[in-house]
């Protein structure tokens, strides 16, 4: 599912579907833009999704245990591609220190 399909929903709805409320989503975002701008500087190939699509993709992972291949299928991209996505999202959540992520094998600890 992608963002720009949820973004026009109720808060109770958005919160049954992704985990998080609308606020939260949003301030996970205030996280992810800094960092996403960082990466971009450094130049590189165009990002195959909006940074919203990301985190959504990745809140998907980690709420309901969709496969990579089942998530790359909904967003139209490959399983690696997906696979990046999710860490990268992952672990700028947690090394910024706000949010615990569940499942994480690997704590990733705000110094590195």
């Amino acid at each position: 599912m992608k963002y720009e399909n949820i973004k026009k929903y109720e808060n109770g709805r958005f919160y049954r579907i992704t985990g998080v409320r609308k606020t939260t989503f949003e301030k996970m975002l205030e996280i992810l833009y800094p960092a996403k701008a960082s990466l971009t500087a450094k130049g590189g190939p165009k990002p195959k999704m909006c940074l919203e699509d990301m985190l959504l993709a990745t809140l998907e992972y980690l709420r309901e245990n969709r496969t990579y291949a089942h998530i790359a299928a909904g967003y139209g991209v490959s399983e690696s591609t997906i696979c990046r996505i999710i860490e990268w999202v992952s672990e700028t959540l947690v090394n910024e220190g706000t949010y615990l992520l569940p499942d994480r094998k690997i704590r990733i600890t705000k110094n590195g």
